[in-house]
């Protein structure tokens, strides 16, 4: 039987800009004119989304965010070298990126051939990267990865899938994206932040978190008066779980070791609407996290689509087919932690569970 690791991890997109802008999507949402008045005024927020701000936009606590999550990523990043996976397999929300109005599957094998991924020339509307800006490392657009990929992988798990009654898509080339959707390119470039390379074969398997969002607010900011025609729902935390750890058996029967991660931040300050938008949903994110450091599963299953959606919790879809899979193996959860934020838009958190 194949040795699997799980991990999970934050692929929150400011990380990759400048400690002055990382606080930038705060700033866009207090020019929303529907939010009232009041709830903008920063000596009406909570004595800890004030300190936090601060006197200068949250500038200064950006600096203290990042080497908190920095200090994550190494971390999980220590745990795969030593794991030595022969393929890494990440799920990830697709922001309209590389599925747009032609075709929004629920989830996809992207069996890749080897690609070259650019970050930052690549880089589309939701990574906030897009257009030439700055990042955190000071690389110029022709920083690149030759990224490796597993065609033959992504195969054996689609036709599994298949086998197992989950109606799975693939692709063997990008759609609308030159490369990889930002969720599964961050994912690789904070791993690498200490830019030791990336050598590890990738499979990416999208999720539509954004599900009645993702054509109609195109999977980003949208204003709260902003009339949508919202779209059907993305699949429910449920069926994800159960796509993990149809996951995990199949690739448990495998002659490859390999590595799942879950890619995304917890709720988001943009996406709930009963903080005004203006901060995440930290008690619900709060419950969810007892219950995977206590390995209670059933309280993620319990979650409805609507409940994920309420608290801004979509990309939490990322994580359901991580705990489906590490429930089916009876991996035990090793090491994790909760990094909160106010006004960095999402708390972070991240997972390591011992090889099954």
């Amino acid at each position: 039987m194949a040795e699997i690791l799980g991990l999970g991890l934050s692929h929150y997109p400011p990380l990759s800009t400048p400690d002055a802008q990382m606080a930038g999507i705060l700033r866009m949402t207090l020019k929303d004119p529907g939010i009232p008045a009041e709830r903008k005024l920063a000596q009406n927020w909570a004595p800890a989304m004030q300190a936090e701000w601060g006197d200068d936009q949250g500038v200064a606590a950006a600096a203290v965010h990042r080497a908190a999550l920095v200090e994550q990523f190494r971390r999980v990043r220590a745990a795969l070298d030593d794991f030595k996976p022969d393929v890494v397999l990440i799920w990830g929300d697709d922001q309209y990126e590389n599925f747009k109005e032609d075709i929004i599957p629920p989830f996809t094998v992207c069996a890749y051939d080897d690609m070259d991924l650019y970050p930052w020339r690549h880089a589309q509307g939701s990574s906030m990267m897009a257009n030439g800006k700055a990042n955190a490392w000071g690389e110029g657009q022709d920083m690149h990865y030759r990224l490796k990929g597993r065609r033959d992988i992504g195969k054996y798990l689609t036709c599994g899938l298949l086998d197992a009654g989950f109606d799975m898509a693939y692709a063997y080339k990008p759609l609308h994206h030159e490369s990889l959707a930002h969720a599964f390119a961050n994912a690789i470039l904070y791993l690498d932040y200490d830019r030791k390379g990336w050598d590890y074969p990738t499979l990416t398997v999208p999720i539509n978190c954004y599900g009645r969002k993702v054509i109609s607010a195109r999977g980003f900011l949208t204003n709260v008066d902003d009339k949508l025609d919202l779209d059907p729902p993305g699949p429910s935390p449920a069926r994800c779980m159960d796509m993990g750890a149809a996951t995990a058996r199949i690739l448990r029967d495998s002659p490859w070791r390999v590595a799942l991660i879950a890619s995304s931040s917890w709720s988001h300050a943009f996406l709930c609407d009963r903080t005004s938008r203006l901060c995440p949903d930290t008690p619900s994110d709060r419950v969810l996290y007892r219950a995977l450091v206590e390995q209670n599963h059933g309280v993620w299953r319990g979650n409805t689509t609507e409940d994920f959606e309420n608290a801004g919790q979509q990309e939490l879809l990322n994580w359901c087919p991580l705990l489906g899979a590490m429930g089916e193996l009876g991996a035990s959860l090793s090491w994790s932690n909760f990094v909160e934020t106010h006004v960095f838009n999402s708390n972070k958190v991240f997972a390591i569970y011992q090889p099954a």
